[in-house]
């Protein structure tokens, strides 16, 4: 059986007829054009920036981490602030990291010289060792650490030391008192004759801040275990650069180390051989004396007086120098054979007294003894 098949219209055909597998192609043409579409936004970059870079001057329109565009406000150093300054502030926040080589290199104090000057470095102390146990040391230290804070709380570890040696170098002076407190507290029994204004002057009743209280008592440990600090040399005086004592123009001038001058006396008084660091003990209350106005406590006071010190030594020298006690450039004044004889026993007198002494029997100085005048001469001449 045959049958007759109507021929298929095409623009009959429903789209539902139609079936068709995509494979990768258009996939790989959209990577394509999205790698155009890059190439194509870099170039367009690159045509911008490039007048930019043509022009420096007009560099700044480029302000991203900018500091200045950011509002970023510079805060003051410490000792720029007002509530933290004081006299020698710069010194103390502004001190050399000895962790850091070089920082600071080349610079010094007039007074320390530089290298061919003519400049001759100052006598250096020596050590001073309080290692007594019990009353003694705990005394020093604490009267040694109330002078360092009160006269340099806010200064550098060198303005700090530097006080810590003028006190042991007048110890070992023998103008002072040979204790810590002593020399510490020496005419505190007076409204203004006292060696160290905090012990006259109201500072200790202050309470210390105890921070800077036990940065004070380390240099003060340290000092008393023996620890000299040389660039100060044999100084006993010492002032802030605020004021202008009368006594500084006839001191010897050394140097000055953070807020403070340092001094030592001009001649004799100033001698190494004056000082003597031997301690003693004996330290009396780490306190100030009772006050007291009377005559006896204000001659004490002008005793101390540096110009009258220095002054004393100097005629002292003098007249030890014409008694001929001691040397002078030129020789002694007077000899030996000058003085009286010493006074003799009964007995050392009937023997001879003085005469035993002055060895009489000893050779002239002048003369050679006959055995003794033909040395060095032949016995008999090779020629003869």
């Amino acid at each position: 059986m045959t049958s007759r098949l109507a021929p298929i219209c095409l623009d009959e055909l429903r789209p539902r007829d139609f079936v068709a597998r995509v494979g990768h192609g258009g996939a790989r043409l959209r990577a394509a054009r999205g790698r155009y579409r890059a190439r194509l936004a870099l170039a367009v970059a690159g045509a911008i920036a490039l007048p930019a870079f043509a022009a420096p001057g007009s560099w700044d329109a480029f302000s991203v981490g900018d500091a200045t565009a950011q509002g970023v406000a510079v805060e003051p150093l410490p000792f720029e602030r007002a509530g933290d300054s004081f006299p020698g502030s710069a010194f103390y926040y502004l001190e050399l990291d000895k962790r850091e080589p070089g920082l600071g290199e080349g610079i010094h104090s007039d007074a320390e010289g530089t290298p061919g000057s003519s400049i001759v470095p100052p006598p250096v102390a020596q050590s001073l060792r309080i290692d007594n146990s019990g009353v003694d040391r705990t005394r020093a230290e604490q009267c040694l650490t109330a002078a360092i804070y009160y006269e340099a709380a806010s200064e550098a570890d060198a303005g700090q030391q530097a006080v810590a040696q003028v006190v042991l170098n007048r110890v070992a002076h023998p103008a002072y008192p040979k204790t810590v407190c002593g020399v510490v507290y020496q005419g505190s029994e007076r409204s203004s004759g006292c060696q160290f204004s905090f012990t006259c002057d109201g500072s200790l009743a202050r309470r210390p801040n105890r921070l800077f209280w036990e940065r004070a008592a380390g240099v003060a440990r340290q000092a008393l275990a023996g620890y000299v600090y040389a660039p100060v040399g044999l100084a006993t005086h010492y002032h802030t650069v605020a004021v202008h004592p009368y006594w500084a123009p006839s001191l010897h001038y050394l140097l000055t180390i953070g807020a403070h001058r340092f001094y030592s006396f001009n001649g004799q008084a100033g001698q190494p051989r004056m000082f003597r660091y031997a301690y003693l003990g004996g330290e009396p209350l780490p306190a100030p004396h009772r006050h007291d106005d009377s005559s006896v406590a204000v001659a004490a006071s002008a005793a101390l007086d540096p110009l009258a010190i220095q002054k004393a030594y100097d005629e002292g020298l003098q007249r030890a120098r014409a008694a001929g006690l001691v040397a002078n450039p030129g020789g002694l004044t007077a000899t030996a054979a000058s003085a009286p004889p010493p006074a003799y026993t009964s007995e050392l007198k009937e023997r001879g007294g003085d005469g035993l002494y002055q060895g009489s029997n000893l050779p002239e100085g002048t003369g050679v003894k006959d055995e003794y005048r033909n040395s060095g001469q032949w016995i008999q001449s090779p020629t003869g």
